[in-house]
């Protein structure tokens, strides 16, 4: 239904937030980027450490041997980073494409500069075959002045 200015607008209730995919890409984007960085690998590494040393040598264990609660919030983080991961590689392969193409069709233009610059070229070059040089210019006058003064050459 198109709204019209002089009746109020209908109160529509959302249910759902709002979503601004945008967003949620470049915020997919920076977590996967610190994902694969050397500080992610040890700070993964000081908090698995510690959390291996607490429980294994604290009086007060909260997640004693076998660390199921370790390897529950292993198996989350790794369930969340992957699909992160995967979402920032689509976006990057997104902005790859459009590069490629507007790669190809500069590549396109300047191959057909070349290709206009190859003739220009070769025209001059046939030009300037037809141009007469100056040491044959000047040898014809020679040759001309020689014939008119009479003396041979």
């Amino acid at each position: 239904m198109t709204e019209r200015l002089d009746q109020p607008r209908e109160l529509t209730v959302r249910l759902r937030p709002y979503y601004d995919p945008e967003a949620f890409g470049r915020l997919s984007e920076r977590i996967a980027r610190f994902l694969g960085t050397a500080r992610f690998i040890v700070y993964m590494t000081v908090v698995v450490g510690l959390w291996l040393l607490w429980n294994t040598f604290a009086p007060y264990q909260f997640d004693p041997y076998p660390f199921i609660f370790l390897t529950l919030m292993l198996s989350l983080q790794a369930s969340y980073a992957a699909p992160l991961i995967l979402l920032a590689q689509n976006r990057q392969a997104d902005r790859d494409r459009v590069q490629y193409e507007q790669d190809r069709m500069t590549a396109e233009r300047n191959q057909a500069e070349i290709e206009y610059l190859t003739r220009e070229i070769a025209s001059l070059r046939l030009a300037l075959g037809e141009v007469a040089t100056r040491d044959y210019i000047r040898s014809e006058l020679q040759r001309l002045h020689d014939d008119l003064t009479g003396r041979p050459a």
